[in-house]
């Protein structure tokens, strides 16, 4: 083994033009001379060529503009006439054919699909279950416009939809093809294919939940090549740090919000992305004396802990900015409310991206904002556009089938403080 090392660091040293001594120190091939003063002993340097020969052989290959190199081709081959009487020539196989040289014909290049015996088609399978003609009409629908404007308006676009009502209603199949289409419009980069999972009341067993996930995964996968799957969700468990009546509470409360089963998600590659709400912060866990700048701290370690994003993108999602009609935050408290909810996720080093929502509206109809009505400006809208640093981070939900003003004007506005989008489809 050591003779076997030694051979092995001699050859990639002497690939360097530097060799282990095995001559004296009066080695005319020396260049020791040209090395640091703390080299060490054993490491020597040996000319391969020295620059006396270099300059020789350089001049041997350019003299005489390049003659020698010109005439350095390859010799002549031979070339045997195979009409000429007493010789013989091996026959080609192949068809019969053959061009002036002898050669056989080439095959004429294939291009699109294989023809099929009978003129069917079922001998040919795209690689997307999405047709390019309904690529091409979703794209002059509302939202395959929209999702040119958001583009246009230099948005990384996501399709934000949810596919567990259709799933449960058997209907997976076609409503993959018809967010599917939109998903793979130029500038899309992935579909969010549902969100509160294991939250909301859709889905009501960790069962169901799994196979929901399993079923609806493949199909937008062989759907949707080269596009990114992303799901949202929230844990409360993981907002409770080291405090083991909380998770034993939260565990009883939120069974199919198990850690162990959301990571998997990840860790089976069914997603790219998960995003967790930061909805319940403030309210969760006032019983255990848990403060929603502890809870997020004690959320993002659990997750950082778990190595969650070495599997896929993590990102925090949260409406703390919109009020009623629009936020009232001051620039201080704005500022705040930015370093608890917008840089501490991000510096936590699990989190990597920060969704915000910018506009929703409650059960009873009241239109909740960040900006004021038809876009009007404010303290927190302010602070939010001076995040240039983390904009590319930073992404928030837009419904073009409610515009505050219209769909151009919204996503330029939004442009302003968002690097991503995700365009809410039904």
């Amino acid at each position: 083994m050591r003779f076997r090392k030694i051979f092995v660091i001699g050859l990639a040293l002497s690939l360097l033009g530097i060799g282990v001594p095995a001559w004296s120190d009066n080695d005319p091939r020396s260049c020791n001379d040209l090395m640091s003063s703390d080299t060490p002993a054993y490491v020597v340097c040996r000319w391969m060529a020295t620059p006396d020969e270099a300059a020789d052989i350089a001049r041997f290959w350019l003299d005489n503009d390049g003659e020698n190199m010109r005439n350095a081709g390859p010799p002549d081959s031979p070339w045997i006439d195979c009409t000429e009487e007493g010789n013989t020539c091996p026959e080609v196989p192949g068809d019969g054919g053959s061009s002036d040289g002898g050669d056989p014909s080439p095959a004429p290049e294939e291009s699109g699909p294989p023809e099929c015996e009978g003129g069917g088609k079922d001998c040919y399978v795209d690689p997307s279950e999405v047709s390019a003609a309904e690529v091409k009409s979703a794209g002059e629908t509302a939202d395959g416009q929209a999702v040119k404007t958001a583009t246009a308006a230099g948005l990384r676009v996501w399709i934000d939809t949810d596919l567990a009502d259709d799933w449960k209603a058997g209907k997976l199949a076609e409503a993959v093809k018809r967010v599917g289409a939109l998903a793979m419009q130029d500038g899309v980069v992935g579909l969010r294919f549902t969100s509160q999972l294991g939250y909301n009341q859709t889905l009501s067993s960790a069962e169901e939940i799994d196979t929901f996930m399993a079923e609806t995964t493949k199909a937008l996968r062989a759907a949707l090549p080269g596009r990114k799957l992303a799901v949202h969700t929230v844990v409360p468990v993981l907002g409770c740090g080291a405090d083991e009546a909380c998770k034993t509470e939260l565990a009883k409360k939120y069974p199919l919000l198990d850690p162990e089963r959301v990571g998997a998600w990840l860790s089976k590659g069914l997603v790219d992305q998960l995003s967790l709400d930061d909805g319940h912060l403030a309210t969760e866990y006032a019983t255990w004396k848990i403060d929603a700048v502890t809870a997020q701290r004690n959320q993002w370690i659990q997750v950082r802990a778990r190595a969650w994003d070495a599997y896929g993108t993590i990102g925090a999602e949260d409406a703390v900015f919109t009020a009623p009609g629009s936020s009232q935050l001051t620039a201080e408290q704005a500022l705040k409310t930015i370093t608890e909810r917008v840089a501490a996720p991000l510096q936590s080093d699990a989190a990597e991206t920060v969704t915000l929502w910018t506009r929703w509206q409650d059960p009873k109809g009241t239109v909740n904002r960040v900006l004021g009505e038809k876009l009007a400006g404010n303290a927190t809208w302010e602070q939010l556009t001076r995040l240039s640093e983390v904009k590319p981070r930073l992404a928030t939900i837009y419904n073009p089938a409610t515009p505050e003003v219209d769909v151009a004007t919204d996503l330029k506005k939004y442009a302003e403080a968002f690097g991503q989008v995700y365009l809410t489809v039904v």
